[in-house]
């Protein structure tokens, strides 16, 4: 199987800075794998917020996140700041599917990037419900 290769920053519509923690590291002096994934959900869900397409307190709507996937192609280490990317790969009737790129610093091409699904419930009945008007806006915004 043929390796993907890392997207440059101009695949993706809107970045967020996210910097590093100490605590972010590994005993091998990089970011733990399971962080990136932290990094993933803080720009997706920061972007829906500043959109005002997300109440996470109150709102009746909520996203599930039903499926992720990165892939790793150079090391992050605290004190770098990552450039989040993200793009709206696809828009369902009551999902999207966001691309995240992770970029090192200034870095041109990606040190991770991947995958990230949302599913949109009731918050009280737990079943799918349509995206609206605006929140497709929004998404088509980054598409």
């Amino acid at each position: 199987m043929a390796r993907t290769l890392p997207h440059s920053r101009d695949h993706y519509r809107h970045f967020q800075n996210i910097p590093t923690r100490w605590m972010d590291n590994d005993v091998y002096g990089h970011v733990n794998n399971v962080v990136y994934y932290s990094y993933f959900d803080t720009v997706v869900n920061n972007f829906l917020i500043d959109q005002g397409q997300l109440d996470y307190e109150k709102g009746q709507t909520v996203g599930w996140v039903v499926e992720t996937k990165c892939e790793y192609f150079s090391p992050v280490a605290f004190p770098d700041v990552v450039n989040a990317g993200l793009k709206v790969q696809r828009l369902g009737t009551s999902s999207v599917t966001y691309e995240v790129g992770l970029f090192r610093n200034d870095d041109e091409t990606a040190a991770a990037q991947g995958h990230f699904v949302h599913v949109y419930v009731d918050r009280e009945a737990n079943t799918p419900q349509p995206l609206s008007a605006a929140m497709k806006e929004a998404l088509a915004s980054i598409a």
